[in-house]
């Protein structure tokens, strides 16, 4: 399978492989968890529907239910703090660095909530005394 973009490399896989659960299931074995959380990862990147993922990460049922599934299970807050771990024991993360402030993303000009422009003298309206 060729890799696209926000697909996750070989080294990343890796690292991910060993904390997801078992791939076996009583009575049931799991598509691929790479081309599933490659799913996941191309839909939040895209913001698109479930419904409109492309084929090549299988049915859209299948990667959604697993979503939720996992999201319901907490697996999402445990990969978090494994790697964090991780990366925290080989000195790699700078935690003065691991904080998202909304309060220094500019906004567009456009989204100031200004009013519309008047157009002309005839959008004062009437004056008084004339």
């Amino acid at each position: 399978m060729a890799r696209h973009r926000h697909e996750l490399s070989d080294a990343e896989w890796a690292v991910l492989e060993p904390l997801l659960p078992a791939r076996k299931t009583a009575g049931r074995h799991y598509q691929d968890h790479r081309r599933v959380l490659n799913g996941m990862l191309f839909r939040v990147n895209a913001g698109l529907a479930w419904r409109d993922l492309p084929q090549r990460y299988g049915p859209w049922q299948t990667v959604y239910s697993r979503y939720r599934r996992w999201s319901r299970s907490g697996l999402w807050d445990r990969l978090l703090q494994a790697l964090h771990s991780e990366l925290d024991a080989a000195g790699r993360l700078d935690w003065s660095l691991w904080c998202i402030d909304g309060s220094n993303v500019r906004a567009h000009k456009a989204a100031a909530g200004g009013g519309k422009k008047a157009s002309g003298a005839g959008a004062e309206g009437p004056r008084a005394g004339a």
